[in-house]
């Protein structure tokens, strides 16, 4: 199985009902998003002048370069296959790729809050929210799940079910009979480019040239370097708060010490 999600930019109609419907169900703060929908134009195309919707998210890719990057100590975890019950076990860190369903989750207890995943992203699908920061972590990373406790519970993701224009469709791209697969055999296709070719599993249709021409100018044209310094540093200044804390000297020395730690990770 392979869960994805097909946008139809022939029916969108850009009225950003999924971008809420998505921060009303996980809390996201205003300043952030876990989807989006940006308009496109209106410019000229090799097919005329054209506008359209870029509705976006994270793509749960078949390579996504978020995981590998995550430093978060790792875990052993048992994955069960809910249709068949098989389970696997595996050592992930914050951040895996579901070896049941394809999707991509994280883990916002044990995220550090350095940001490497977020840098990874070639589609920019992550947010780092430093105002969660606690004694395990300078902030937590968020990002589309695909709604996936919905989806235990037989529903839609909340993007989807949103859509009154319908132009979110999401499922199995595995299962040849359903409508995700339906709109691969029609042409729909993921926002790749030369050096990005990660495997997406958001893809896009629109039966009009002029608009997929606009829509594939919003391809990644290069992967990003994840900060390994970031991460190791985002290390340091969490060991540093912590033993200060634990032998009470949080006055000056101590105070210093954790500010520039931290300050060093921003950079």
């Amino acid at each position: 199985m392979q869960y994805g999600m097909i946008i139809d930019i022939d029916r969108c109609v850009g009225c950003h009902a999924c971008v809420l419907a998505c921060k009303a169900e996980w809390e996201v703060p205003a300043q952030f998003n876990r989807n989006w929908v940006h308009r496109l134009g209106p410019s000229m195309t090799s097919a005329g002048m054209a506008y359209t919707y870029y509705p976006g998210l994270c793509n749960h890719c078949d390579e996504p370069p978020c995981v590998p990057v995550c430093p978060a100590d790792p875990v052993r975890m048992t994955m069960r296959d809910a249709r068949s019950g098989e389970t696997v076990t595996m050592e992930v860190a914050a951040t895996w790729k579901d070896p049941f369903n394809g999707t991509v989750q994280t883990d916002t207890a044990r995220c550090i809050g350095c940001g490497a995943c977020r840098d990874a992203c070639p589609y920019d699908a992550r947010y780092l929210n430093e105002a969660l920061a606690d004694d395990t972590s300078l902030g937590k990373v968020d990002k589309c799940t695909y709604c996936m406790p919905r989806v235990a519970e037989g529903l839609e993701p909340s993007c989807v079910q949103t859509c009154l224009a319908r132009a979110r469709i999401f499922g199995d791209l595995d299962d040849p009979n359903s409508e995700p697969s339906q709109y691969v055999k029609k042409g729909a296709v993921g926002l790749t480019s030369d050096a990005v070719q990660i495997g997406p599993h958001g893809l896009y249709f629109g039966s009009k040239k002029a608009d997929m021409e606009l829509l594939m100018q919003s391809a990644p044209q290069e992967m990003p370097v994840a900060s390994l310094r970031r991460s190791m540093l985002t290390k340091l200044s969490l060991t540093a708060k912590n033993q200060v804390k634990e032998i009470g000297l949080l006055g000056l020395a101590g105070g210093l010490l954790i500010k520039s730690l931290q300050d060093n990770n921003k950079k």
